[in-house]
């Protein structure tokens, strides 16, 4: 999906390196729940984190809570975490003892640069005092729940007690609640009764109708009280879970929303998220996935959403792992292998990565077997050659090599196979080789003849792997895939993976 006029906005003000006063640049953990001195870079100054339960998303959010002292003016929420040092967030109990640990990072203050850690080598933290000063927001959607399940809310909840205070969302707030909802209230307040003026609730009036949080939809309560917190000028807001409770289009109108706050008030934001959705609003150096592993952790940035979303989920089950940078590269190679080795094209898992450094990075673990099962890795063919690594077939982009190679054979098997005239599909797709972007060359052709992209760019594939690849090229790409079968016993030592029966359709989803 296309980048957001938001983020496109944020990204513009980011590339001029001129804002930004009170940068956080990067954050190592030794000694924390497994981490092994691995590097967490703020890319951007949205950075969100993905990764399986139990794969160190919240840790990070602790640890850049930890190296800065909060600052004294600032006036916290109600809904934010008020733990402000590693020993609250890292606590001995009788459990596990927190010993040789250690948060090492890098900040910015104008233009000085701080390193620094807050370590604890044996009994207590050190470092506190060396802590520089900022404004931090922790917010932990993840605890928000339904307000008639709290405890201590039940008692309120009859119709005896009366309204005895209120905070009106001002027009600013009240515009955010209803982009966010898509929606549009009258009113939105948080309002408590004299039976308790510390349990506040969400109260909201939709066409004339009120209703409170004890028969509001859990999204209209987690955004109401989200909206509570405090995003200061420069902060460091930290957010755990940003999608809970929120339907797709709420959470990327909350991506939107963030963006516009974060470029008006120069905020940094990290925040965790096990959705699709709000990756698909990031600019790829706005993506971090944790990896983890038997030997340790591994973050990956510029990740796609399917290949997030591959490693948190196992179905479906297939025996070998492909990796591609993005969609249209998936097609091709799916095409390349229907056309000259269809025996395995079920037994394949195609997945897109995202920005070329990804492929590098998984490529590295190809080679070194530290997949759970059979993977192999390949890069566009215009990308430098790398360890591990597969190039597609050709010398430039898919797109390209695939018009390229059909504009001299003749458009007629893509008429036939697009069922539409071949003065068109000609004129279409001649236009479209002109536009200097070729990643627009097959959305523009496919707009000219009523087509989708999908259909237009799966027929120039599969009508280029059988006609236009050289048999040579088509045996470099399957010879690697049938290794990594052949192989597949030779997997990362330590970790068993059952056999599962081969599934139909190598595309996910």
């Amino acid at each position: 999906m296309p980048i957001s006029n938001e983020m496109k906005r944020l990204n513009a003000k980011w590339l001029t390196n001129t804002g930004w006063p009170r940068r956080l640049d990067w954050i190592s953990i030794e000694g924390l729940r497994g981490w092994r001195n691995q590097r967490f870079n703020l890319n951007f100054p949205i950075m969100a984190v993905v990764g399986e339960n139990g794969a160190g998303k919240s840790t990070i959010l602790q640890c850049a809570a930890s190296v800065y002292r909060t600052a004294e003016q600032q006036v916290r929420s109600r809904y934010a975490t008020k733990a402000e040092y590693a020993s609250d967030f890292f606590p001995d109990t009788a459990w596990e003892q927190i010993k040789d640990a250690a948060i090492s990072y890098s900040l910015r203050e104008g233009d000085a640069i701080f390193q620094n850690s807050v370590r604890k080598p044996g009994g207590r933290w050190r470092g506190n005092p060396d802590r520089r000063e900022r404004a931090i927001e922790y917010i932990d959607l993840s605890r928000i729940v339904p307000v008639g399940a709290r405890r201590g809310y039940a008692r309120i909840a009859k119709p005896q007690y009366k309204e005895a205070s209120a905070e009106p969302f001002d027009q600013y707030r009240l515009a955010r609640f209803n982009q966010i909802m898509g929606r549009q209230y009258d009113l939105a307040k948080m309002a408590a009764t004299d039976a308790d003026p510390d349990r506040a609730v969400s109260v909201l009036s939709e066409h004339s109708v009120s209703y409170s949080g004890f028969h509001s939809g859990a999204g209209e309560t987690t955004v109401a009280e989200f909206l509570q917190a405090d995003l200061p000028k420069y902060g460091l807001i930290l957010i755990d879970e940003i999608e809970t409770s929120l339907h797709p289009r709420s959470q990327r109108r909350l991506i939107r929303d963030l963006a516009e706050r974060c470029r008006e008030r120069e905020l940094q934001i990290i925040l965790t998220t096990h959705s699709p959705y709000v990756l698909d609003e990031l600019p790829l150096q706005a993506r971090a996935q944790i990896l983890k592993r038997s030997d340790g952790r591994e973050i990956v940035y510029g990740v796609s959403p399917d290949f997030a979303m591959s490693k948190m989920d196992d179905q479906p089950h297939f025996e070998c792992d492909l990796y591609v940078e993005d969609h249209r590269a998936a097609v091709m190679l799916q095409e390349i292998l229907t056309a000259h080795a269809p025996q395995l094209v079920q037994r394949c898992q195609i997945t897109s990565y995202g920005a070329s450094s990804v492929g590098r990075s998984l490529g590295i673990m190809a080679a070194q077997k530290r997949w759970p099962r059979p993977t192999v890795v390949f890069l566009d063919a215009d990308v430098e050659p790398a360890p591990g690594c597969t190039n597609l077939p050709g010398d430039s982009a898919p797109e390209i090599e695939v018009f390229t190679a059909i504009s001299k054979m003749g458009w007629n098997a893509i008429a036939a196979r697009t069922g539409r005239p071949y003065a068109d599909v000609a004129d279409a797709c001649t236009q479209a080789m002109i536009l200097d972007d070729h990643h627009e060359w097959v959305s523009f052709a496919a707009t000219k003849l009523l087509l989708s992209g999908d259909t237009l760019w799966q027929a120039l594939c599969a009508e280029w792997a059988v006609h236009c690849l050289p048999p040579q090229e088509a045996t470099k790409i399957r010879l690697p895939v049938e290794d990594a079968l052949i192989n597949k016993v030779a997997i990362a030592p330590g970790i068993s993976v059952p056999h599962a029966p081969p599934t139909t359709g190598a595309l996910p989803g």
